[in-house]
């Protein structure tokens, strides 16, 4: 018989974190290569409010948001320092402790630990790594792996069902066969049910009040973290 695969799988916005990372990335960001685009804050939140108003959808309010506080094209050798600062203020100052045990925990536990976000994976990764994460699953930049990042997402936002898609396809690639796995994975929100619905074990993390109704009748264990 193969031996079992252990892996757990983290959501990182707001089960991991306190708070979300991806507006202040921006905003950090804008601050850090160009203050100046901080005049289309404004700009910002008109384009949130066409995504609420579903004018817009998810990906293309994001492409735009960068856009406008980081530009359509930027040097990624330029804006790195920027992104490690960044991650090192989210390590700093918004990561839940009790995240912190858990993920001691199921490391302790032999599973192999992995992140899978929609932010973008430009700076999920350096989280990741200060956290001792092993692999990465999140949104990518159409430039992936040049020295520039364009505002355009690559394949699909790593969010809802394509989250499991991109989930199932890592593990496709990783040789990981699903009946030779044992999935944990964790989220807040109601969105990552198909992910938690996919796991031998579901667990909801500070969840908000879908999820949380939504846990009480799957029988997925409640943490407040």
């Amino acid at each position: 018989m193969p031996e079992v695969q252990k892996i757990a799988i983290y959501d990182m916005d707001r089960t991991i974190t306190r708070r979300g990372t991806y507006a202040a990335f921006l905003v950090h960001m804008a601050r850090s290569l160009a203050p100046w685009r901080l005049i289309f804050l404004p700009l910002v939140g008109l384009v949130m409010l066409g995504y609420v108003l579903r004018f817009i959808d998810r990906r293309r309010s994001k492409e735009l948001n960068q856009a406008l506080l980081m530009g359509r094209r930027v040097s990624r050798s330029r804006i790195l320092p920027a992104v490690e600062a960044y991650a090192d203020k989210v390590v700093a100052a918004n990561i839940r402790s009790g995240a912190l045990a858990r993920i001691a925990q199921d490391r302790a536990e032999g599973y192999r630990l992995l992140i899978a976000s929609a932010s973008y994976r430009l700076y999920v990764e350096p989280i990741a790594r200060r956290l001792g994460f092993d692999d990465v699953i999140a949104t990518d930049h159409f430039t992936q792996g040049v020295d520039y990042i364009r505002a355009k997402i690559a394949g699909e936002n790593c969010y809802d069902v394509a989250k499991l898609r991109m989930i199932k396809d890592w593990m496709t690639a990783q040789g990981i066969a699903r009946d030779e796995a044992h999935v944990r994975a964790y989220s807040d929100h109601v969105t990552d049910a198909p992910m938690l619905d996919f796991a031998d074990e579901g667990h909801a993390a500070n969840p908000h009040e879908p999820l949380r109704k939504l846990a009480l009748v799957e029988g997925w264990p409640i943490y407040h973290w």
